[in-house]
């Protein structure tokens, strides 16, 4: 039965990657197939198994933070940083990062952040002479690491996931701030080769155009998505620092990001700071389908005993210190071809706890070697957030940025998550 489903999770991720249809879709069928027929499970108990938690959140947010891409708050503060910065040339590549990130930790997303960022660093990268693979990476690194911070959409659903695999409320925002932290720290390093090799080129000259100023439903809509990030973040920051004041415990349990989300909808459709329908429509429900989809099936090998099985397997077989190396490896090659949010998160997260608690080993430590390693080859122009940013890429430097994608980016990013991870196993 285990074999079973490790199969069918291979196969799932595979006919996604080939048909190039949404890996949700297969996994839940195949859900359904092992579940109902060589389980005896009730349809509408393998039903239940749709992480309805995870997908509301997602939903919720999402829906807000769309407003800023429909009247063009996000655009507008992208190219506002990026003039700001435009007298250094040099540091473009800290400067593409920093502005994808800032826009992904707002709400956007990382595909939304990709979406409209990668264009604009190309045009750059070829207007002042940037090597294109440092502008690529630079914005990959960007939309990860923004996307992780604990409000937007990568964080929301590894807090969800993580929560669903047992982890207290609190723990879960620790762990996630963590991921965050590291997954914005280390793209600074590695992009700081890049901005050295920028600086010995003499010939970097970019002359900005100064943007129009924000309109009033930019503003306000700006306003609102800093608003809701402090509403959401403050209470478990202060349970975190004051556990035994009461009234500050009591807020917290109160404090939902999803309904917080809508209320704040609710103020965004009452302001027209958007049309309704654009709105709706830019909800990421290939991404919603996927991960919930993925999450009935592994639902299903946790109900069948695989992940004790998995954890158990690693726990027992590998050294204890090379564990956080091995989640890092596994990560990266699963992220080679299939989606972080969508397949590695979902079918790893689960058997962290089991490991930690067997191996002794923190479980903050593994959550985060598991999306080091992920998010190093989610640059593979295999993978959806590759693929994206290839296409956005000009025809005629397409071939190159493909086997600079596969020779340099990727190499670099997992040399760089193998050595942090082993940097953090040290001091966890």
């Amino acid at each position: 039965m285990i074999l079973l489903i490790i199969t069918c999770i291979f196969i799932a991720i595979m006919l996604g990657y080939i048909t190039r249809y949404n890996i949700g879709i297969f996994a839940m069928i195949f859900a359904y197939i092992v579940g109902a027929f060589f389980m005896d499970l009730p349809p509408k108990k393998i039903i239940a198994f749709w992480p309805i938690s995870i997908f509301f959140v997602i939903f919720s947010v999402s829906l807000f933070y769309n407003f800023a891409s429909v009247n063009g708050t996000l655009e507008k503060l992208a190219e506002f940083l990026i003039y700001k910065f435009s007298k250094y040339p040099y540091l473009f590549p800290y400067i593409i990062f920093i502005v994808s990130a800032i826009i992904a930790a707002l709400g956007a997303g990382f595909y939304s952040v990709l979406a409209f960022m990668a264009p604009i660093t190309f045009l750059l990268c070829e207007k002042i002479n940037l090597n294109k693979i440092a502008g690529a990476m630079a914005i990959n690194y960007g939309a990860l690491g923004g996307a992780n911070f604990m409000t937007s959409q990568s964080g929301i659903i590894f807090r969800g996931l993580m929560e669903n695999s047992g982890i207290a409320s609190d723990e879960a925002f620790i762990s996630s701030s963590i991921v965050f932290s590291v997954t914005f720290i280390l793209p600074i390093i590695v992009l700081s080769f890049f901005v050295i090799k920028s600086f010995k080129n003499k010939n970097l000259n970019y002359i900005a155009i100064k943007p129009e100023g924000f309109t009033t439903k930019q503003k306000t809509t700006l306003f609102l998505m800093l608003l809701m990030i402090l509403i959401i973040l403050i209470p478990p920051i202060l349970h975190i620092i004051f556990p035994y004041q009461e009234s500050i415990t009591f807020i917290n349990q109160k404090i939902d990001i999803a309904m917080i989300a809508i209320i704040f909808v609710a103020i965004a459709l009452f302001l027209k700071l958007g049309d309704e329908k654009k709105v709706i429509a830019l909800i990421p429900w290939n991404t919603l389908i996927m991960i919930c989809g993925v999450g009935m099936l592994i639902s299903i090998a946790v109900e069948a005993g695989t992940i004790t099985m998995l954890s158990k397997l690693i726990s027992s077989q590998v050294n204890i210190f090379l564990i956080p190396l091995a989640m890092c490896v596994i990560a990266a090659f699963m992220s080679l071809f299939s989606s972080t949010l969508g397949v590695v998160a979902p079918a790893l997260f689960p058997i962290v706890p089991a490991i930690a608690s067997s191996s002794g080993l923190d479980q903050t430590l593994l959550f985060t070697c598991i999306i080091l390693g992920a998010q190093s080859s989610a640059i593979s122009p295999f993978s959806s957030g590759g693929s994206l940013i290839l296409g956005s890429c000009p025809e005629k430097y397409k071939e190159i940025l493909f086997k600079d994608l596969l020779t340099k980016a990727i190499p670099i990013g997992f040399a760089a998550a193998i050595a942090t991870s082993i940097l953090l196993s040290l001091i966890f």
